[in-house]
């Protein structure tokens, strides 16, 4: 794609997304989805379900526990290859 096609494109998708937030839930709002149905039940059976005290630890360690070990290896094999694009540059 040339350089006069991508700015067209980059404008509509930029204009695509910005339009798509205002459908999103106020900020903070306590009526919102998630506040409703997610966070009560995570609230109130973490401790029967993990044996966890801390709902924060419960949470990103068994209920999303393989998704924080993914996130940690992409990190870790994106800072592994920028430490070899540098090596090569001295």
């Amino acid at each position: 794609m040339n350089k006069l096609a991508a700015l067209p494109a980059t404008l509509v998708a930029g204009g695509f997304l910005f339009y798509s937030t205002t459908f999103f839930p106020s900020w903070g709002d306590p009526d919102q989805p998630a506040g409703r149905h997610v966070s009560p039940r995570y609230i109130e059976k973490t401790l029967a379900e993990t044996g966890v005290p801390n709902a924060v630890t419960s949470v990103l360690a068994d209920y999303r526990g393989y998704d924080t070990m993914f996130e940690t290896s992409v990190i870790f094999t994106a800072g592994i290859a920028v430490m070899m694009l540098l090596r090569g540059s001295r």
